[in-house]
Parts: structure tokens; C-alpha cells; sequence
């Protein structure tokens, strides 16, 4: 990639106001649905069954907290014919008819509960009044005697729709296939959700020192987030020192030290749109080695972007990254989820996904409108440090755009004695 990165997609503040074009939350909500519904009319399906949380958010534009994310206990129906419906915990099926009375009432919000997660036994009958229930829409529908496709559900629920005589199928290639391209409200949530990764990453550069802990930088990055407007902060990798090498995926209290390398990942919700964002420093001062590892998971980056174009395939990017045994792992499955790409929208990792461990397999056409993240790693010579970078990119018709903007030309050495 040449240069350095622009801002090249809309990133307004996070409000309303009425003298700026901005999110346009309708039109996001009509453009979401009607992407279920183009993939329901090229499948042979009748109606998608969702308990994944994004996909639910996606589909109905309900939310209720992240206390609830992936639990179990909420499930929404879109058929090919009628309007979305969503059974909620209790009172927040009250609560969307209050809050969206345009799109939701007594016939399509009401409470549900399908055990939550197996702590009110099947005895109860719950899962079996939920399987009843669902399969009534259907018919009422007109979508009975079509299959069910359905994303990720307990087993005791899938046990009660095959009672039921419900033919069910895997629903979450179409739900995936529906979120893989992005509108214009989508990006500019996106890109808005990285702007706000951006200051955080100036705030922990000036902040990293020897003494600060691990825990103390996911610290300063939660608070941040949430003063600026974030929604949730789902994770905060932060990995220093000798912990780089191989890369665990936690952040600790370790306490960072002179010249240590230390990457951070910040994966947080604006507006129900994810980030996932590595940046890489050295504190205090930096060795060759830590600077090669850098400059070379900077190239394998620069030759990733350079492919994103409309046309090309995810076998082509996956192609310009090295084999899992060149940087020092056994095969693919090891060294999964460190030269990698994958989309980013309501949910964290959504189409298409990039790797040598798959996309050789099954290669995706890049199209105008994806929006994914590209993730690289290479291990240091000195068997402790390492270096991670990852950047988001939209693919459009005049070439790549990079929405993820804090520096990352070079290895950056904060507090610099």
C-alpha cells in the first residue's frame, strides 16, 4: 500500500442533527431486511429461525443488552411473506412495540422463552410450545411446507421442531450470505466505530510506560470507549513482553518493561457495529529484531490490501501470506486466526473469512460493498516479541479503502529514551 492511509468513507459524529446528512436509521433497517429476504427468495427456504443475537439485531433491529448476547432466550422468525417477529425476554417484547410501534405490536413482539439454556427443564414444555408456535406462523404464512432454516439453537429445540414435523435446515449460510454486503449506513457505522478505536489508540501511546500493567491499558480503553459514545466493549486484547510469542488471546496484570513489544486488539459495538483493530508499539526502546518482525508483517499487510479489489478472491490474499511452518507453527488449524481475514458488521466474524486453513477450499469473489478486516502476525527472531497488525478495508470499485487510521507505517516506540 502506498502512502500513508486517507479517510475515505463518511465518518460523521455519532448524533443526529438536521443540517447533515448522517445515518439514516429507517433506511438501514429496510435495507437490513431486505437482504434476509433476497437470500430467502434464492434459497429453497420459507423462513429463518435466529437465535444468534447479531442475526437478530440484523433481521428486526431489536436490542436489549449485551447482558443477553448469545444466551438463548430470545428467537426471532422472518418468513418469506410476513413482517419480522421477535419473542423476547418478558418485558422487553412490551418494550419494542413502545420503541418501534411502526414496526412492531401485540402480533409480532410478544415475551418467549425456550428454557434458557436448559435451566427450566423440557418438562415444562416450553421448547414445545416455542416449536408449536413457530410452526402456526408458518402456515399462516404460507411458508408451512417449506423448510425452516434455522442458525444456532439448543438442541432441545431443534428436537421439538422435528417433532413438530418441521423440516429444518441450516439457516446461518443465508443469514451470512444477506450480512456480507454492506450499504452506505452500514460503512459509515463501521467507519465511525473506528474513529473512535483511533483516539484510543493515541491515548494508550502516550500512556504506555514500564510499570503499566496489561490490565491497565484495557482499563483506559473501556473507559475511553464509553466516554465517547460506545455501546459495548466486547474485548480488549493487550499482550506484552514475552506473552507476544505465542500469542494467547487474554490480556494478564503483567506488568510491561523496558523494550518490551506490546499489540493491543480493540473490539467494540457502536450502534450494533463491531471493530477488530490490532496496533503494535515498543516502549521505550526498540531492537532490530522487533523492527523486522514489524517491517514484515507490514509487507504481508501492504501485499494483502493491494489484492483487495472487485473480482479478485480470497484465495489470492490468502495466497500472499505465509504457510503456518514458515513463522513457526505446526499446520493451519495452529496458526488459524493469525494471518487471517475476516468481515466485520453486527456480528465479529461474518463473510467472507480468509485464511490458508480455508480459502484455497472455497475462494469468495470480492465485491463492492464487503467490508472485512485483515490480520497479520510474524514472530520475532528473539523468540519473545512479535508483531500484529490489522486494518479494515472496504472493497470498492475505484480500489481498496482503509478505515482503520492510527499510524501504523512503521514501528512506533513509546516513551522513547
Amino acid at each position: 500500500m502506498d502512502g500513508f492511509p486517507v479517510a475515505t468513507t463518511p465518518s460523521p459524529g455519532l448524533h443526529g442533527v438536521d443540517w447533515e446528512n448522517r445515518v439514516d436509521f429507517g433506511r438501514l433497517r429496510e435495507y437490513r431486511l431486505s437482504r434476509v429476504h433476497e437470500q430467502l427468495d434464492a434459497s429453497d427456504l420459507g423462513a429463518v429461525l435466529l437465535f444468534e443475537t447479531s442475526n437478530i439485531r440484523y433481521a428486526t433491529s431489536t436490542h436489549i443488552g449485551y447482558w443477553a448476547f448469545n444466551k438463548g432466550e430470545r428467537y426471532a422468525l422472518v418468513t418469506r411473506t410476513g413482517p419480522p417477529r421477535i419473542w423476547d425476554f418478558g418485558s422487553a417484547a412490551r418494550a419494542h412495540r413502545l420503541q418501534l410501534p411502526q414496526l412492531y405490536d401485540e402480533t409480532n413482539a410478544v415475551g418467549g422463552n425456550t428454557g434458557l439454556q436448559g435451566a427450566i427443564s423440557p418438562a415444562v414444555g416450553l421448547q414445545r410450545r416455542a416449536a408449536e408456535e413457530i410452526r402456526s406462523v408458518l402456515k399462516d404464512d404460507g411458508v408451512g411446507d417449506m423448510p425452516l432454516g434455522v442458525d444456532v439453537a439448543e438442541t432441545s429445540v431443534f428436537l421439538e421442531l422435528q417433532r413438530a414435523k418441521v423440516e429444518v435446515r441450516d439457516g446461518q449460510q443465508a443469514m451470512m450470505l444477506a450480512r456480507e454486503i454492506k450499504s452506505s449506513d452500514e460503512i459509515t457505522l463501521l467507519t465511525q466505530a473506528c474513529a473512535m478505536v483511533d483516539g484510543v489508540y493515541q491515548d494508550i501511546f502516550e500512556f504506555l510506560k514500564p510499570g503499566v500493567r496489561e490490565s491497565d491499558v484495557v482499563a483506559l480503553a473501556h473507559a475511553r470507549l464509553f466516554e465517547m459514545g460506545s455501546e459495548f466493549v466486547e474485548a480488549i486484547n493487550s499482550i506484552a513482553g514475552e506473552r507476544c510469542s505465542p500469542h494467547p488471546h487474554v490480556f494478564s496484570d503483567r506488568l510491561i518493561r523496558p523494550g518490551d513489544q506490546a499489540y493491543f486488539d480493540i473490539i467494540h459495538v457502536n450502534n450494533g457495529y463491531r471493530t477488530c483493530y490490532y496496533r503494535t508499539f515498543v516502549v521505550g526502546r526498540a531492537t532490530q529484531a522487533q523492527r523486522d518482525a514489524f517491517t514484515r508483517s507490514r509487507e504481508w499487510m501492504d501485499a494483502a490490501i493491494d489484492l483487495v479489489k472487485p473480482g479478485n478472491t480470497t484465495d489470492q490474499i490468502a495466497a500472499v501470506w505465509p504457510k503456518a511452518e514458515e513463522f513457526g507453527f505446526k499446520d493451519e488449524f495452529d496458526a488459524f486466526g493469525l494471518q487471517f481475514g475476516h468481515g466485520v458488521g453486527v456480528g465479529l466474524h461474518e463473510r467472507p473469512i480468509i485464511s490458508r486453513l480455508n480459502s484455497f477450499e472455497e475462494p469468495i469473489e470480492l465485491r463492492e460493498g464487503m467490508l472485512f478486516a485483515l490480520e497479520t502476525y510474524c514472530p520475532a527472531t528473539d523468540g519473545r516479541s512479535a508483531a500484529r497488525i490489522e486494518e479494515e478495508v472496504v472493497v470498492t470499485e475505484s480500489g481498496p479503502k482503509v478505515i482503520t487510521l492510527f499510524p501504523c507505517e512503521e514501528l512506533m516506540v513509546a516513551n522513547e529514551y
